[in-house]
């Protein structure tokens, strides 16, 4: 156990040149190939709360309209806000800024990732659990595009490494600690409320060591550690609260208003629509409690769900058995319920869920992180043995991540709509469950058919605009096509038609201008639609959308360019 404490605060090791080379590596990759990420469902939305907020703190507080903007005000706007600040300064348009800042908070979330696999397993440990994270394509694809999801794992993940941090120090964490601890909880539960969740991760950590210190003592001096513990640690709070307030001032506005957005957020707020899952089309309060499992295991890579199952395993084991310091036991165990209790709740409770897991990137950290652990263990038990095995176990972990970013390189700028070759990925996938779902596609279709428009030399009609009848998302087909197309859910009399590969918008007889295909699976298409007539581009009437909210879309997309 000593050897390993030491190892895990060892200064330097060679893991840790590997581990730096992928974090600038992974740089390098996202400023070359950011813009190439299109706008989903929630872009323009999203760009439009960054702007109030940023308006809400320019106007002194007085300007108020984000805090009755759809219902984003439920949400933190950290992200939001600090994108439209960055598009003031940086040389790119609004939604490059996002995508650009999307890849620069997803990999700090990588070294966080790495930083705290070290800290509890070594450099080895470290350098596996950066490799697997970077690899998943349920993160490294949402960290371009989501400004929700994202940013929240992020946070969570900088939470878990606090709480690390002070389980190590317990039972008087150390200042720089808890300010630390505090401004990770701030960003938490205010990029989304439902981090209040990670009081029951460190509560089941704190329990495991407390059970240890009493059996190692006695209860009384254990408890009385204890509080000493939690009581140093509450003096984070008031730092926790203003950090929240700064980036989602509405929760700060009336002292109920984080127990409002819960309220809120407990029962679904949309006309239910259906989504495609194990071949069956559901409405999506209909899904199964087998949802998000059955899609962890389709969508993780097959070297991620070996190893994070097995750390996982791992942990429970030797915290239960008292094998290892409650110190140690604790933060093990913190990580294991930050991974699983949240699927094991939707299990229990059933909520409404859609769009694949991307609710669920904040549990890849942790699992991550047990992954990265049972793999330092496999090659340093090895190496007692002999050191080619351990060389050999190295090698057969790097063929492994190496093919899986042949995966994520295929499928660029699609990493999240990949599926693990059990699945038959994305391929196999494409016809039982959602890929697309945000509709990244439309920018490589738009492009693909404002090229096409360009090399025939066809100009708009006189006296107005090409109309685009679009199954998905309009007002993000309007942005990437631009101010001399008007975009609608109306086909009556339209020029083009942009339409999602997806289940829910029909393969029209009409000549294929442009399509966005990987993998044998098409994304997206863009038809001609001139000299024929159609009522409707969808294979039936999205149970989602009423003709108010079209309209609203509609507007949105059209009045972008005024």
């Amino acid at each position: 156990m000593h050897r390993i404490i030491s190892i895990a605060r060892s200064r330097f090791a060679p893991s840790d040149i590997l581990a730096l080379a992928i974090l600038v590596a992974l740089l390098i990759v996202a400023f070359f190939t950011f813009d190439d990420y299109g706008l989903g469902w929630d872009d323009y939305t999203h760009s439009q709360y960054g702007e109030m907020l940023f308006s809400y703190y320019a106007s002194g507080f007085k300007d108020l309209r984000a805090f009755s903007f759809v219902n984003l005000f439920y949400y933190g706007g950290g992200f939001d806000l600090a994108a439209h600040s960055l598009g003031k300064i940086l040389p790119f348009d609004m939604f490059d800024t996002r995508r650009l800042l999307g890849a620069l908070v997803g990999i700090a979330g990588l070294a966080i990732v790495w930083r705290t696999g070290r800290r509890l397993g070594g450099p080895i440990a470290g350098v596996a659990a950066l490799a697997l994270l970077a690899t998943t394509p349920l993160y490294y694809g949402h960290m371009f595009i989501n400004a929700k999801d994202t940013p929240f794992a992020v946070a969570m993940a900088f939470l878990l490494l606090t709480l690390v941090r002070a389980f190590d120090e317990y039972p008087r964490p150390r200042p720089s600690t808890i300010l630390l601890f505090g401004l990770a909880l701030g960003l938490t539960i205010g990029t989304r409320v439902i981090g209040g969740i990670a009081i029951a991760f460190a509560g089941i950590g704190a329990l495991f060591l407390l059970a240890g210190e009493i059996h190692a003592t006695n209860w009384r001096d254990s408890v009385a550690r204890t509080a000493i513990f939690t009581g140093k640690m509450a003096l984070a709070l008031p730092l926790a609260y203003v950090i929240m307030g700064i980036i989602w001032p509405w929760s700060v506005l009336a002292p109920l208003n984080p127990i409002r957005a819960i309220e809120y957020y407990s029962h679904f707020w949309e006309n239910p629509w259906k989504e495609m899952y194990d071949g069956i089309a559901l409405l999506i309060p209909n899904m199964p409690r087998s949802y998000v499992p059955k899609l962890c295991l389709l969508k993780f890579p097959e070297i991620f769900l070996g190893l994070a199952i097995a750390g996982t395993a791992g942990a429970v084991v030797a915290s239960v058995r008292g094998d290892i310091d409650p110190k140690r036991s604790a933060s093990l165990m913190l990580l294991v319920t930050a991974a699983v209790l949240p699927i094991a709740l939707t299990v229990i409770t059933r909520p409404v869920m859609y769009n694949g897991i991307r609710h669920f990137v904040f549990v890849t950290p942790p699992f991550a992180i047990l992954g990265g652990i049972a793999a330092a263990y496999i090659y340093r038990h090895l190496e007692t043995y002999r050191h080619r095995f351990a060389m050999a176990a190295a090698g057969v972990f790097a063929l492994l991540i190496a093919w899986t970013t042949v995966d994520l390189v295929r499928i660029h700028p699609y990493q999240y709509a990949l599926f693990n070759h059990v699945a038959g990925g994305v391929q196999g996938a494409a016809q039982r469950y959602m890929t697309d779902y945000w509709g990244l596609a439309f920018k490589e279709t738009s492009e693909a058919l404002l090229d096409q428009l360009e090399e025939r030399n066809i100009a708009p009609p006189q006296g107005r605009k090409w109309k685009v009848v679009v199954c998905g998302p309009a007002h993000t087909a309007s942005i990437e096509l631009g101010p001399n197309f008007e975009t609608t859910y109306n086909a009556k009399g339209a020029d083009f038609a942009l339409s999602l590969g997806t289940f829910y918008c029909a393969q029209l007889d009409a000549p294929v201008l442009a399509e966005s295909e990987r993998e044998g699976v098409v994304f997206a298409r863009a038809y001609d639609l001139r000299g024929n007539s159609y009522v409707t581009t969808y294979a039936y009437p999205p149970l989602g959308e009423t003709p108010k909210d079209i309209s609203k879309a509609d507007h949105q997309a059209n009045t972008f360019w005024q």
